[in-house]
């Protein structure tokens, strides 16, 4: 029998364990940059897996966290520990922002709404170059510090540590809101929203929640990608990185949170694990486009469908009484 809680807490020890056993500062890198995406594609499986809002500019929220942090920390001085919180603060305005002109509406006129604006903040980023740094960004972002001990020079033991505890605290939070009357009522706005409109449900007011709550992690996650790599780019707003979260998310488990953030340590390593072949890193996204389409035709569920009918099946196999003997 496969015990749940018995495996969730192996997994927690492997993962506090694991740099002290993998001591090589790459491998650390891969995890944290694991942990910092399983943040948004959690975040993002909230609203688009969860309440069926088709919203294809989250990768705003993670941009926007980006360079809330690199212009606090380098032109008005604010420590890299507070804006982490402020960026999550600034992703959410942006969130009730963007909601205005896309929660009355449907299907791919939201798609359309969502990426552009995405597409706005890139355009303001690469416009406003003396804020931004335009298309060269902002270099030199202050690292995180605890008295006399800087982050940037310990083999990233730190960074690997701060980014496994947020995306821990974040994923059981979103995780948290799923299995929440809120999260609930959000499913039922998303299977049908005829029904919830006659129990009375505001429909847009979930919609609301669910997308200003998905952006704070979301900013915070941006916030410390952009602390980790002392820059903040254009680039985290390109199609590119919004593609590979989306991967992230279907193989996952589209409504299940948990599944996108497993996913997401998995793809990072073999996305990574592909550089270093110069014949196939031209084709890294085809390859990744192919491996989600086969995942969505076997297991349209992704890997939470997957870790569902082995436990099921687990349980089967212990429940079944065995004949006796004539």
């Amino acid at each position: 029998m496969i015990n749940r809680p018995l495996a969730i807490a192996a997994a927690l020890l492997l993962l506090l364990l694991l740099p002290l056993v993998l001591q090589g500062p790459y491998i650390r890198h891969l995890f944290i940059l694991a942990f910092l995406f399983a943040i948004v594609a959690a975040s993002w499986d909230l609203t688009l897996g969860l309440t069926g809002l088709f919203n294809f500019g989250h990768i705003a929220f993670f941009g926007l966290g980006v360079y809330t942090a690199g212009i606090l920390t380098t032109q008005a001085g604010v420590d890299p520990w507070l804006v982490i919180p402020i960026a999550g603060i600034v992703a959410a305005l942006a969130a009730f922002v963007v909601a205005a002109p896309t929660l009355r509406l449907r299907g791919i006129y939201v798609v359309l709404v969502t990426f552009a604006f995405s597409q706005l903040c890139l355009q303001v980023v690469m416009s406003q170059g003396d804020l931004t740094g335009g298309a060269g960004g902002i270099v030199r972002v202050p690292s995180l510090r605890i008295s006399d001990y800087n982050f940037a020079r310990d083999q990233r033991l730190g960074y690997y540590y701060v980014s496994l505890v947020l995306s821990l605290a974040c994923i059981a939070a979103l995780v948290a809101i799923a299995r929440s009357p809120l999260g609930k009522t959000a499913r039922a706005v998303r299977d049908n929203p005829e029904y919830a409109a006659a129990r009375g449900i505001d429909q847009m007011r979930i919609r609301l929640t669910m997308l200003v709550i998905s952006a704070i992690p979301t900013g915070i996650a941006g916030a410390l990608y952009c602390i980790y790599f002392r820059v903040a780019a254009p680039e985290v707003f390109s199609f590119s990185t919004s593609t590979l979260i989306l991967t992230m998310l279907l193989v996952g488990g589209a409504g299940s949170i948990v599944g996108p953030a497993v996913a997401a340590v998995g793809i990072v390593m073999i996305s990574e694990y592909l550089e270093q072949f110069p014949d196939l890193k031209a084709t890294k996204h085809m390859l990744l486009a192919v491996g989600i389409i086969l995942v969505l035709r076997f297991f349209p569920g992704g890997l939470a469908q997957i870790s569902a009918n082995l436990f099921a099946r687990s349980a089967k196999t212990v429940g079944a009484t065995p004949e006796r003997a004539p």
